[in-house]
Parts: structure tokens; sequence; C-alpha cells
């Protein structure tokens, strides 16, 4: 059985409940992707592209598997022990895992994975990141352990993750998430846009708690601490700022982070959708299902056109068809003799002519 048939049947088990078999079966396909002999590896795949489509799939089944085992403080052990280098996993398995163990209050060993993650990739230019070290290592680059050159937004994801969610809201380590991102190889447009979150973030963390400690009424009412921290809010902060301020609460923020990583995943129903056109002040707004409906329309319309002969003499034929049916049937109906032996009974004439 070849590997993406492997993959396909981890998938199948997951999709069945079975989650001791996809687990066991994925990390089989793991540790096959990623073994160390090279010549092996040529033979399991001979493409890096198709390479890292089975990574990505195969880590999902068994990131999957894990958190329905119940065994998502495991998740991020098992793919370091599996995968040749954390570099290795694909960042949205490495996302999937880590945003589920933080979930689940199992954040032991996330920080230090991201980290080591985020620490092997080195930015050449606006787009892509590179894997350290991976230019002049030729195994690397011709072996199994995929692809070494990273987009910048699947970075910055990971970054996001790692910042934000991790240190800020779980581990509330702000002084070491801002020494970070200043000493990070990122974009400096990107750097300077999540420094202005996390020193607002800050400010207004730092003006809540020395309003909460100067007021001893609200520091023991938590309730009336948050009701007379709204208004000052509303009024005070910019647009901006309330947008970062919405996302202290981790809550929020796991939310906007699930959303975020399952946009990929997500059906596009695009038959519920609209679409305006605009024509100086007046605008009209048609529905996709209209479009679709009038298309149709318009299709069999076309065929019966182009088809319009043939349906003539189809037509003519089935009618012709039926007029002879019927003559038959009315023929066959007054031609039946009603008395069979009037055809051999003597007229009525002739006998009184014998009796005389």
């Amino acid at each position: 059985m070849g590997i993406w048939e492997q993959i396909e049947l981890s998938e199948s088990y997951l999709v069945c409940s079975m989650f001791e078999e996809a687990a066991s079966l994925a990390s089989s396909i793991l540790k096959r992707l990623c073994c160390d002999n090279k010549g092996t590896e040529e033979e399991v795949v001979q493409d890096e592209i198709e390479l890292y489509d089975m990574l990505e799939s195969t880590g999902m089944v068994l990131v999957q598997s894990l958190k329905e085992l119940g065994r998502t403080s495991e998740i991020l052990n098992e793919l370091k022990k599996l995968v040749s280098s954390v570099a290795t996993i694909p960042p949205q398995v490495l996302l999937i895992g880590s945003c589920f163990q933080i979930s689940e209050g199992s954040s032991n060993g996330v920080q230090e994975v991201l980290e080591e993650f985020l620490n092997k990739w080195s930015l050449v230019d606006e787009r892509n990141y590179v894997l350290v070290g991976a230019v002049g290592n030729v195994d690397y680059v011709e072996g199994c352990d995929g692809r070494f050159v990273l987009e910048v937004d699947k970075y910055l994801e990971v970054v996001e993750v790692y910042v934000m969610r991790l240190l800020v809201t779980t581990l509330n380590k702000m002084d070491l998430a801002i020494s970070w991102i200043e000493k990070a190889e990122l974009p400096e447009d990107r750097r300077q846009d999540i420094l202005r979150r996390l020193h607002s973030l800050h400010s207004i963390k730092s003006s809540n708690l020395s309003k909460g400690s100067s007021s001893p009424l609200l520091a023991d009412n938590p309730e009336a601490h948050s009701s007379n921290l709204k208004p000052l809010n509303a009024f005070d902060e910019s647009p901006k700022v309330l947008k970062d301020n919405s996302s202290i609460n981790g809550e929020n923020i796991g939310k906007q982070a699930v959303i975020k990583l399952s946009k990929r995943m997500e059906p596009c129903i695009w038959w519920f959708r609209t679409i305006t056109f605009k024509f100086g002040n007046a605008r009209v707004v048609i529905s996709n299902g209209k479009i679709l409906l009038g298309c149709l329309t318009l299709l069999v319309y076309y065929i019966l056109r182009r088809k319009k002969t043939s349906l003539k003499r189809f037509i003519q034929r089935q009618a012709l068809s039926m007029k002879n049916g019927v003559v038959d049937l009315w023929q066959l109906a007054f031609s039946y003799q009603v008395n069979p032996l009037a055809a051999v009974q003597p007229p009525p004439s002739a006998t009184r002519a014998g009796q005389r």
C-alpha cells in the first residue's frame, strides 16, 4: 500500500472515531516520511512539495486523534519524537497542536517548541524565510526533511500565537513578548504593528491595575470593577486600542485564532451569498441562487432551440402513431358481426313465396 493510501486510511479511521488506530497509523507514516535513510526516502516520495503535503495531512490526523483520545498535553512531544527536526513540522500542524494544548491549559513545553521553531528560520526578503543552514545542508535540501522555505505570512501566524496567545494571555509575560519582538527577524512594518499592539495592551493593563489597587471597594467587587472600566475604555481609548483591548480576554483570542486557522477548512456555501450591482444611485442585489436558476433556464432554452427539429419530428411520429392506432381501433369496432347467423338466414320474402 502506498503512502497516500495509508494516509487516506488513517483519515478514514479518524472519521469513523477509531482514534487509536488513526493515531498509530499516522505515527508510523510520520516515522517513514522522516526517516534518516536518504535512499529509502527517495523510494517513498520523489517530490519535496508532495512530501510537505504528506507531512501536513498525516500531522493533522495525529493531532486530532491525540486530542480525541484525551492526550492533548502530549501532542507537541509526540510530533518532536516522530520528525527529524521541529522545523520539519508544517506550520499549520504546529499551530493547531499548540492551540489545542493552550486551550486545555497544557502549555508546558509549548513555549520551548514554538521558540525552537521560530529560531530555525531566517528572513531573506520581505516574502520568505529560509531554514537556517538549509542552503549549505545538501542532505536537507535533497532529502526527506521537507520544505526549507517558509512564507512570511505563515511564519507570522506562528509568531501571533506565540506572542499574543501564549506569552501575553496565558503566561502573562508582557516584557518577554516585547523583548522578543524587538530582537526577532521580522519585516519592519509588521514588527512595528505588533509592538504598537503590545504597548497598547501593556498601558491598558497597567492603568487597570493602578485603578484596581487605588480603590479597595472595586478590588473587593470584581463585577463593579469591570463595570467601571467599561465607560473608561469606551470614551478614552481610540478605535485601534479598543480593538486591541478586546484581545486581552483569552477566550476571544482563542476564538480568533481558531477562526483564522480554520479558514481553509470552512465549506464555502456560496449559494447563500449575494451580488450587488450599482447603477449610479440605484443598487440591485441579486442572490447567487437566482443567477443559477437563470443560467439553468437559459441552458434549457438553448438545448430546446438546438434540438427543435428533432423534437418536432419526434412529436410528429408520436402523433401519427396515435392516429393510426385510433383508426385501427375504430375500424375493428364497427366491422364486427353482431349476429353470426345473419349471413345464412334466408330473407323473409323468399319464405313467403314458398308457402304460396
